[in-house]
């Protein structure tokens, strides 16, 4: 039987005071990994803060050179949304990619951020676009936000209230999924902008990084070329039944020329 307390705040400022409360208390917005952890008994939380009510939470807006998303807007919005077609395509494209329908109509990109999946999408885009996590408490930088598998740096009652995105002068991304799970057994986002050139990978370590070899090689010249003489190294990184650490490795590379591609 569930055993909990379901709370339904209608502001940020009610959300936190809640979770302050009750260190034991979980929030959720799209429920795409909570909701199968606790169907499982694998999570026992003692009360669910749910962020569906929160107006201030949605909305995605361009505030001077960045795009401003809010942390309950869903892959589907992100994918569709004009502002974020025009500014920055390769994040609405990537978006279109996440899971199937139901999940990208279910899912948020901040609850995707906050959970830090290693296979997840947007943790690799926010580190190649220099992003910013906003919080109801502080602004913190992609670099310092992701910290280790499903660990970031926010504080147990700290709500991600929207991601700020640079707008770069192009940007791409390519991943190989997982045909059965549709997670990224790796993927590559690259980007060139005001904030330079950004690398970010996915699904192929325990943690989202950025290649700073390949920004290196691309801030020197952009191209295909340039990336394919980087050989990603197999230390560190996932090793299972899907494949190994030196097969992840060869993946980088390759995604990252394909995300090189599509960035044009």
């Amino acid at each position: 039987m569930y055993d909990f307390t379901y709370h339904k705040p209608g502001s940020v400022a009610d959300a936190v005071a809640i979770l302050a409360a009750d260190p034991d208390a979980k929030p959720i917005s799209g429920g795409m990994t909570l909701l199968p952890a606790l169907k499982h008994r694998l999570n026992r939380p003692t009360a669910l803060v749910d962020l569906s009510g929160i107006a201030e939470l949605r909305g995605i807006r361009q505030e001077g050179g960045a795009l401003v998303i809010g942390a309950m807007v869903k892959h589907y919005e992100v994918a569709t949304d004009p502002q974020v077609m025009a500014a920055i395509p390769a994040l609405a494209r990537m978006a279109s990619t996440i899971g199937d329908t139901q999940v990208r109509n279910r899912g948020t990109i901040g609850g995707s951020l906050a959970n830090n999946d290693p296979a997840a999408d947007y943790p690799a885009a926010a580190l190649a676009l220099r992003a910013t996590l906003i919080t109801d408490r502080r602004r913190i930088s992609a670099d310092d936000f992701f910290q280790g598998m499903f660990t970031t740096a926010l504080e147990p009652d700290e709500l991600l209230v929207a991601v700020s995105f640079p707008v770069p002068q192009k940007a791409g991304y390519a991943k190989l999924r997982n045909p059965a799970s549709r997670y990224a057994m790796a993927g590559v986002f690259v980007a060139q902008g005001p904030q330079g050139v950004g690398v970010g990978v996915n699904g192929a370590g325990p943690c989202a990084f950025r290649q700073v070899e390949m920004e290196a090689a691309l801030s020197a010249a952009w191209s295909v070329e340039s990336v394919a003489a980087v050989k990603q190294s197999p230390d560190d990184l996932n090793s299972d039944i899907h494949g190994s650490a030196e097969y992840r490795a060869n993946l980088v590379t390759v995604m990252a020329k394909r995300a090189v591609a599509d960035a044009g």
